[in-house]
């Protein structure tokens, strides 16, 4: 795995400044325009920037209706966007922001959140827990999952990422395209995987009877899964999985197919009896690392996420068993 490089946080002292020469395509362009597709900013943020002159071109002020000129040096200081030191818990109980900067949001999503909004879904989501929180996210994408690059099952914990602006958008959607991010997840299985470790490669598609699952399907997408046994109990393993792709379910579906159901996952055949006993309401299932190249520097940024307390108490009651 390679290595973290953790972006240092900034404070409210120290106000970030993005400088760099203006691109040929915004020549012309009005400054609060421009700000507004360059930086991700909303338009009436960019004129505040203006007016408060925090933009210089070729280091004098410039106004929110100024035009840029064509490889002039901009500088734009941004004095509220610092990078949060501490988890920040936002307007969605248990949700819980593990970083923050200009670019983009790292949450640690608590079960029964959806990533977005769907049909049929009424719950809560991270991105209506962020707005209420009064975070900006990118506009890029479709209207109920905008600044969404990937996503997490409502029954599932752990380390998410949203894009704040939309060039970090348009990156780190293609980094999860060209599957450069490393996700991470913990997952107690039943029984003991022979061999230990493996990969499984094998097409997932719809399920054939049942449409609200999905299943190892001819024709389906390829996926592909590597894992790897931490532990073993009395009745369970507890593995490491690296995702090479992130199909709908697939953590699920995979261990499924291999008989071997994340603990707790009645819907695709656990124990409803070993569930119980553990008070297991959902899948035994976390993302507990996230690594992927920062859209805006390019060096490698890591997060981890400790067990929630339903799934820490699980796995302690089946190690004294």
């Amino acid at each position: 795995m390679r290595a973290a490089v953790p972006l240092t946080p900034g404070s409210p002292d120290v106000p970030e400044v993005r400088a760099l020469p203006v691109p040929a395509g915004l020549a012309g362009e009005r400054v609060d325009a421009a700000l507004a597709r360059l930086l991700g900013l909303s338009r009436s943020r960019a004129a505040d920037l203006a007016e408060d002159g925090a933009v210089l071109l070729d280091g004098r002020p410039v106004a929110k209706s100024d035009r840029l000129v064509a490889d002039a040096w901009l500088e734009v200081t941004l004095p509220d966007v610092a990078a949060s030191a501490a988890p920040t818990p936002s307007a969605v109980p248990g949700l819980v922001v593990v970083y923050d900067d200009a670019e983009l949001v790292v949450v640690d999503k608590p079960v029964g959140v959806a990533a977005h909004p769907s049909p049929g879904w009424t719950g809560p989501t991270v991105i209506g827990g962020l707005a209420a929180a009064g975070y900006r996210i990118a506009t890029s994408g479709a209207a109920e999952r905008q600044g969404v690059v990937h996503r997490l099952d409502v029954g599932t914990s752990g380390l998410m990422v949203v894009a704040k602006s939309e060039s970090a958008y348009s990156r780190l959607k293609q980094a999860f395209r060209d599957r450069t991010p490393e996700k991470i997840y913990h997952a107690l299985v039943q029984g003991h995987l022979d061999p230990s470790a493996g990969t499984v490669d094998a097409p997932i598609g719809r399920h054939p009877t049942a449409d609200y699952k999905w299943a190892v399907v001819a024709g389906g997408r390829d996926s592909v899964t590597h894992y790897a046994t931490i532990e073993a109990m009395r009745g369970a393993s507890l593995l490491e999985i690296h995702l090479e792709t992130g199909r709908t379910h697939q953590i699920r579906v995979h261990m499924a197919a291999l008989r071997h159901p994340c603990v707790g996952d009645l819907t695709y055949g656990a124990d409803p009896t070993l569930a119980a006993r553990l008070g297991l309401t959902r899948q035994w299932l976390h993302a507990v690392r996230l690594g992927f190249p920062h859209p805006a520097t390019g060096e490698w940024v890591e997060f981890s996420s400790d067990y929630p307390e339903d799934l820490q108490r699980a796995l302690d009651v089946l190690r004294a068993a």
